[in-house]
């Protein structure tokens, strides 16, 4: 298959890597050129961790994005969640076919309907959209031209507009593990980073200002206050999906799905011990400073879309409500700017019964 990866982090890198390894022909593409240099200088994507070690050759390398989605059968967009309103549009001028999916890897809360909405308002009919509920790894660029994969997804839920069930299947060959659920709320509502990352991100604020990070997020940080917050947030997500009518894994059983922790934790209501024992992440570094991703993503496209879900399913989230203010209050930003929205995800307005409709509609 002929795929365009787009996005040069971690996540478009440990794609290229996979993809390519698969024998799929990839098109590689990042916003930057100062991103893609390191990769162009060596001929591809340097890769070790869980995929093995070597160097992934993409058949194109480019900042052009019309030259990366030429001839292509699917668009594989790896990019920060916050992109996906750019991208979309971008894909639109750039003449993307309205019958060729896109897979939004990870698509996290709200990304299938956000994209979706801003290339309708280009006036371009809208192609499948596949999102993922998470990121198909866990990957970090140490070095400019490579990337290390400490994890990769066992189990991935998944769930599209606009194309069903072909799109999906089209997913899975791309990257086995992907698992097909019902609509994308179920998959919007299985974004285990939504849960993961604001309670160590709001409570350890004052830690990451004072240290620049230098501690591990997943260990260090996982104290037991953080842990009980961690858990009473997955109840609210819990009772969203219950109300939309998705019975849903907790946070644990999710990430043992994943693989992020251990196939043999037994305890799945001892968060801390589950998150802190988990091969995958326990080495991970905290953030650096109030910029990092898990503030700029994981509020303003994590929270604010499941506080809009929970307020058409009219279910109380006070633990969701507080995090998200904290946030706000504590990097000094107001997240609706830019964030995704109801507006921003073409949801402003509806019942639960006519969001439902819409997610359900194909």
């Amino acid at each position: 298959m002929k795929v365009a990866v787009l996005g040069g982090g971690a996540g478009g890198a440990a794609s290229v890597a996979e993809l390519v390894l698969a024998g799929h022909s990839v098109h590689f593409w990042a916003r930057s050129a100062e991103t893609l240099e390191p990769h162009i200088k060596l001929g591809g994507v340097a890769f070790d961790g869980k995929l093995g070690e070597g160097v992934a050759k993409p058949a194109l390398m480019t900042t052009d994005l019309k030259s990366a989605i030429s001839g292509v059968d699917v668009a594989a967009v790896a990019l920060p969640t916050f992109s996906h309103a750019s991208i979309a549009k971008a894909l639109a001028a750039a003449g993307w076919s309205s019958d060729k999916p896109v897979v939004l890897n990870p698509g996290h809360t709200g990304g299938a309907l956000e994209f979706a909405e801003a290339y309708s308002r280009t006036g371009r009919a809208v192609p499948p959209v596949v999102e993922f509920s998470t990121l198909t790894y866990v990957a970090r660029k140490y070095r400019p031209d490579g990337v290390t994969i400490s994890g990769r997804a066992k189990r991935l839920k998944a769930a599209a507009l606009n194309g069903g069930a072909e799109a999906l299947e089209v997913a899975a060959r791309l990257y086995p593990g992907v698992t097909p659920v019902r609509d994308v709320i179920a998959s919007d509502l299985s974004n285990v980073n939504m849960v993961l990352h604001p309670p160590g991100a709001v409570l350890g604020a004052a830690w990451v200002e004072a240290t620049g990070g230098n501690f591990t997020f997943y260990v260090d940080a996982m104290t037991p206050g953080v842990a009980r917050v961690m858990r009473q947030l997955d109840d609210e997500r819990l009772a969203v999906a219950r109300a939309f009518g998705h019975d849903l894994p907790n946070l644990i059983e999710e990430m043992k799905l994943l693989g992020t922790v251990e196939a043999d934790v037994v305890d799945v209501t001892d968060y801390r011990a589950a998150i802190a024992g988990g091969e995958a992440n326990r080495r991970i570094k905290g953030p650096d400073s109030l910029e990092y991703r898990y503030y700029k993503e994981d509020f303003g496209h994590g929270l604010l879309p499941f506080l809009e879900f929970a307020q058409i399913a009219d279910v109380n989230v006070p633990v969701a409500t507080s995090l998200y203010r904290l946030a706000q209050a504590a990097v000094g930003t107001d997240y609706r700017i830019g964030g995704r929205s109801a507006e921003a995800m073409g949801i402003a307005g509806m019942s639960k019964h006519q969001l439902i409709e819409k997610v359900r509609a194909s």
